[in-house]
């Protein structure tokens, strides 16, 4: 709602040295000291626990008028009310005298000046809590990059990435790719560009922002930063020549803000494919798929021609209305990337949404079901994990349980008689999680496993973990890789 007391309540400064210290998200009240939901007073910063905690903050605002009570109605305007709070989780903001969430602000936009500085202080916080963490680390008997696992020491041979400035999206997306055998192994095996720029003619060029380049490669890029990680040779490795292609060719992902990983990963995949479709250093299409291996019955077209991208993370949904009238069937195939949601669930579709039968040549009630046709070679899954509402978004918190293994699909699909025994069966190869209470805030970290091995990256820490803390895991996305036949089956 439109609130009219901001000019009155909102007096604190942006960047106020009155907030205490610490992530905003974890502030503790001043009077009872519960760090659930902590809301700040953007008239004098004092922080409280929220409406739905002790109500703190309601009490701090209905302290505040009783003084007010014996001057002029005129004067009651000139003082600070103390009615408006930010919740230091979601930064939303709440007016006690509208009992209501607010959507605007004040002509000199204090308010989102104040949410811009919480938000910079949550991800200084978590930036601060990495660093102790990592000097941590390096100061004890894993720095040398060797553990201890069943009982002999073995070297850890995984490559970290370093955080460019709220990039733990980005590193989390591809830590995760990078431990899909088959797709990393594809851009591994491309043959290297070289990038010639004027007087750098005839030596690699990494683009920066000064250069200003046009002739820039995400393909490159992306294969450059593959071939980084899991050789060892290095602690951690910065994507920064990636970073600033991704700047170049998704203006959406440009600046230094947090941003949402699955919405990277889309786009990420989306201009990988686009790219390769138009060849790749003089090699065609279709020969880069056949020298990998990459057969016509795995290629799937979405947006143009077969790539690597739709032949290993693409699917084909058939989707199923049906006219409760006269019973007529129609049928359309969608290919899929991302996400298995509750589609096959047959699902009758209400007034705003009648069905225009071809038989009845009117807008009928129906039904609509939808059928897995083709299971992709990845399966990757999104769960819902912010919520929309009419003012802010949440995050949601609550734990779904996941298999490891044996992740059986077959019961979605349409012919699964056609399906062989392990067709069906995909294992758990990495799990993207969300740390925080908002996707503009928060971090980002990723399990995955390799050669037998599970890992957690966490931006230039890599440390190995076993299968019940990755299981324990809040997943926000999950990569699922389809089983591979046993040696001496039918299936080639």
């Amino acid at each position: 709602m439109e609130c009219p007391h901001l000019s009155s309540s909102v007096c604190i400064a942006p960047d106020s040295a009155k907030f205490p210290n610490g992530s905003p998200s974890s502030w503790c009240c001043s009077v009872c000291r519960s760090n659930k939901s902590p809301w700040v007073c953007l008239t004098c910063s004092s922080v409280h626990c929220g409406r739905y905690v002790n109500g703190h903050a309601k009490k701090h605002y209905e302290d505040a008028q009783i003084p007010l009570t014996n001057h002029k109605k005129s004067e009651k305007h000139d003082k600070p009310q103390h009615t408006v709070c930010m919740d230091c989780s979601s930064y939303s903001t709440y007016c006690y005298r509208c009992d209501d969430f607010v959507v605007n602000d004040t002509k000199l936009g204090l308010v989102q000046k104040v949410r811009e500085h919480l938000q910079n202080l949550e991800n200084s916080a978590f930036t601060a809590d990495r660093h102790r963490k990592r000097k941590f680390l390096e100061n004890s008997s894993l720095n040398s990059k060797l553990l201890k696992v069943n009982g002999s020491t073995t070297a850890i041979c995984a490559t970290g990435l370093r955080n460019l400035g709220n990039t733990c999206f980005m590193n989390a997306i591809l830590q995760s790719l990078s431990n899909i055998e088959q797709f990393c192994c594809y851009f591994k095996e491309l043959p290297a560009v070289e990038l010639r720029n004027g007087k750098t003619a005839g030596r690699r060029t990494y683009h920066t922002r000064s250069q200003g380049d046009s002739s820039v490669s995400l393909v490159e890029e992306f294969r450059k930063t593959l071939c980084a990680l899991w050789q060892g040779s290095q602690t951690a490795f910065s994507p920064e020549s990636l970073f600033y292609v991704v700047w170049k060719i998704m203006p959406n992902f440009r600046g230094y803000q947090q941003q949402d990983a699955h919405e990277f990963m889309r786009y990420l995949l989306d201009h990988l494919h686009l790219e390769l479709q138009g060849g790749f250093n003089g090699v065609s299409r279709s020969a880069i798929l056949q020298e990998n291996s990459l057969s016509a019955s795995n290629k799937c077209c979405i947006n143009g021609a077969s790539t690597v991208v739709t032949a290993i993370f693409g699917g084909v949904l058939q989707n199923e209305v049906n006219c409760l009238i006269c019973g007529t069937e129609s049928r359309k195939f969608d290919p899929f990337l991302d996400c298995l949601r509750s589609f096959t669930d047959l699902e009758e579709l209400d007034e705003t949404e009648l069905y225009m039968c071809h038989k009845c040549k009117k807008k009928q009630k129906s039904t609509k079901k939808f059928w897995i046709q083709k299971l992709p070679k990845v399966l990757c899954l999104h769960l819902k994990r912010f919520h929309w509402t009419a003012y802010l978004r949440n995050k949601v918190d609550t734990y779904v349980e996941f298999p490891l293994r044996g992740l059986d699909m077959k019961c979605y699909l349409l012919e699964p008689e056609n399906s062989g025994p392990e067709s069906c069966l995909y294992d758990l190869a990495a799990v993207v999680v969300h740390h925080g209470s908002g996707v503009g805030s928060g971090h980002y970290t990723a399990y995955a496993g390799h050669e037998g091995r599970w890992f957690h990256f966490n931006d230039s820490t890599v440390t190995l973990t076993d299968e019940d803390t990755v299981g324990k895991a809040k997943a926000y996305i999950l990569f699922y890789v389809e089983r591979q036949a046993k040696a001496g089956s039918d299936k080639l």
